[in-house]
Parts: structure tokens; sequence; C-alpha cells
């Protein structure tokens, strides 16, 4: 088999867990998928020098983390809305913020990267990922490597050009403010299968029936409310519904969500009736859980996001 043949077949498997990981490091679905394909591209070219010097696996993180790398100078960090200041209480506040002095944040579909293992798929969670955003970029792929990726000290200490000694203190700082940052277990209540989509079918007749007592029903007393790019955000059951049914809430029928999930969590792809009739890409909601209810709604006013989850930007009410 000639040689790149031997490569693609080779590095095909790792394909799934190298875009979750590059989605970790960077915070964005479409940079993750832009960083593995570059990946590939540099494995193609350079596999007839590999000489399996090193596990296939091993050398894919290496290229995929150095690109991240690269890619993370001098660069802000991606945010999310709650993460620049205080939440507002206010339906009527203006929502023309300067939303272009922000990177955002961005959800990753399950269905490009679909983790089994446990810590894989807790460390993609939104507010987790989020979390990430904050540390130092080196320090970040640390974290990753050793504690989503599993490779060693000594692995992560070789692919990073560094030394065992300097990996273990970047990774005990990382998982410090990773412990304050993130939400810890006893506060994620992620549903079961039936649980979730019970939850997802409730979520989208609420929204498409106009029915605010529907949805307050499966709402948090503390419940987040964001929308990036907006950088204003609103928190609280009362602010919340609030806002929705003066300023996102429209007549029946003019709506369309359709169920799906994104970092390990429910979503759905929301779709509205433009001038002309046809229903046009809007959003992706991702939902957040909690004992007592939805704790927070991401809303990412995206629509070049539906790409990525495999969906169309118009569709008709009968698909």
């Amino acid at each position: 088999m000639p040689v790149q043949e031997d490569f693609i077949e080779q590095a095909a498997p790792f394909r799934a867990e190298l875009i979750a990981h590059c989605y970790r490091m960077l915070g964005s679905v479409h940079d993750a998928e832009d960083l593995v394909q570059e990946t590939y591209l540099r494995g193609w070219r350079g596999y007839a020098a590999f000489e399996e010097r090193a596990a296939l696996r091993t050398w894919l993180y290496r290229i995929a983390t150095t690109a991240c790398l690269r890619a993370l100078e001098n660069r802000a960090r991606r945010v999310l809305p709650a993460g620049l200041g205080a939440g507002s209480d206010d339906p009527d506040s203006g929502l023309d913020g300067d939303a272009g002095a922000y990177r955002w944040m961005q959800p990753l579909p399950d269905a490009l990267t679909p983790e089994t293992v446990l810590v894989a798929r807790e460390s993609v969670r939104l507010a987790v990922v989020t979390a990430m955003q904050e540390l130092p970029a080196r320090q970040r792929a640390v974290l990753i490597l050793r504690d989503v990726a599993q490779f060693s000290a000594a692995e992560v200490a070789e692919l990073l050009e560094t030394t065992p000694a300097a990996v273990n203190s970047a990774l005990h700082r990382a998982r410090a403010h990773l412990a304050e940052a993130a939400p810890t277990d006893e506060n994620v209540a992620e549903p079961e299968d039936a649980e979730r989509r019970e939850l997802l079918d409730r979520y989208c007749a609420a929204f498409e029936n106009a029915d605010l007592a529907a949805l307050t029903e499966l709402l948090a007393a503390d419940v987040r409310l964001e929308m990036p790019p907006v950088p204003l955000w609103f928190t609280g059951r009362d602010a919340v519904t609030r806002f929705l049914a003066k300023r996102a809430f429209t007549k029946p029928g003019d709506l369309m969500l359709i169920p799906t999930a994104a970092n390990g969590q429910p979503a759905v792809a929301e779709y509205r009736r433009g001038a002309d009739g046809i229903l046009e890409a809007h959003s992706i909601h991702v939902i957040t859980t909690a004992v007592d209810g939805v704790a927070a709604i991401t809303v990412f006013l995206e629509p070049t996001l539906f790409a990525a989850f495999g969906m169309p930007l118009t569709r008709s009410k009968d698909n």
C-alpha cells in the first residue's frame, strides 16, 4: 500500500478525538475542524519520514497541539457573556453592545466527536471548556494532554519540549484553577436519554407555542440566559422569562426547534420564519441542567454553526 494511503487508513480513527482536543484548546468548532484538517495534511506529508519512532496517536497529538499553540499566539481568549460582567434583569436593555470586541465561544456538536469515556465527556461540557480558555495556552495544553488524552508526564514533556517537572507544576496550577471556575459534579445533573428526550420535547413545544408557563416550569430559580454575540446576559427565572416573552417569543408557527446535542448536553437548533415565509437557521441553544431544572440556556446566534451540526440553513415545516 502506498505510504500516504497507509497514513489515511491508520490515522482515520483518531479524527474525532483530535477535533475534541483542538476544540478544548480553542473553544471554536470551526477552528478545531480547520486545525485537524491542517494536522492531517501535515501528517500525510511527513508520514514517509515518521518511521513509527513514536505511536501514531502521540505524533498526531504533537502536530495538533503545536498547531493550536501557534494559532493561540497573540489571540484573545474566547468568552461567554457571563464572563464579562454582571447579569441584567431589565428585558428592555439594549442588545447592541460592542459584540465585535470579543471572540466568542462556540458549541461542539456531539455527532462530530462522539466521546464515550466519562472524563472526556465531562471535559467538553460548555462551562468546563469556557473555564479552560482562562488558562495560559501551554498550561491548557498540559491539562488536556494529561487529564483528558491520558498521556504520561514524560510523554507530555517530550511532546511540548519541556521537562516532566514543568509539566507537573503546570498541571497542578491548571487543576486548581479549573476546580474554582468549573461546575462540580454535585451541581451537574445530566438527564438520562429518556429524560433528555422529554426535556427537549417540552422545551421545543414551549418555544414553538410561545407558552411561557410551560417554559417557566422547566427553569431553575437562578437560571442564566446568554446569547453570544450579544454581550448582555440575564440571570434569574423572572428576568429570563420576562426577556423571552418580550423579545424572543413570536406567534405559534413562526418557530421550529429541532432537538440535537452539543458539548455532551441537550441542545436544539432554532429556525425562524423570515419575511418570505421560509424557515431560516437562527441559533443553536445549548441547555445546562441541574437538579432543580434548567440552570442555563446559551443561545448561539450564529447560523454558520448549522453546517457543523449537519443541518440545512432553511427548511420547510414538514421536514
